[in-house]
């Protein structure tokens, strides 16, 4: 099988970082300023099976929302004739918090790269908010690192 399909979900594709700040911060920001990853207008739901919905068109339902450790959401854009499965999850590391974007459900290989280009974006949009609220365009060391 070729690298990002799979038997049972079809096409997928995950980025993933470790960012340099505290779970707490990662998760209210995710869920604080969506925007960031599910476009302009767009609101984290707080009950399954609600409506979400981004300026962009991208269409979608909550799944489910585990306070900070993941949610889970369908994602269609507008164009799209099926709908994907995004996860969004954080977990604590040694040296902050890692961050994953997770995606499946996709068309094919097109849709996966393209996704990939999307989510690793939305991962960098992340982090520089991160950043900012920090005061440190670079972003700050944690207590820990000092």
């Amino acid at each position: 099988m070729p690298v990002g399909q799979t038997k049972d979900a079809g096409w997928q594709i995950g980025v993933s970082k470790t960012l340099p700040h505290p779970i707490d911060a990662v998760w209210r920001l995710l869920v604080g300023t969506p925007e960031l990853w599910l476009g302009r207008g767009a609101t984290v739901p707080r009950a399954p099976g609600a409506e979400w919905r981004s300026d962009d068109g991208v269409t979608g339902e909550l799944r489910s929302r585990h306070e900070g450790d993941r949610v889970r959401l369908t994602w269609r854009p507008a164009g799209w004739n099926h709908d994907s499965t995004v996860q969004v999850a954080v977990s604590a590391a040694p040296r902050g918090t890692v961050l994953r974007f997770h995606q499946e459900r996709l068309a094919g290989p097109g849709e996966r790269a393209a996704q990939r280009a999307h989510w690793q974006g939305a991962l960098a949009r992340v982090e520089r908010a991160l950043a900012t609220a920090d005061g440190d365009s670079e972003g700050a060391p944690l207590p820990s690192d000092r």
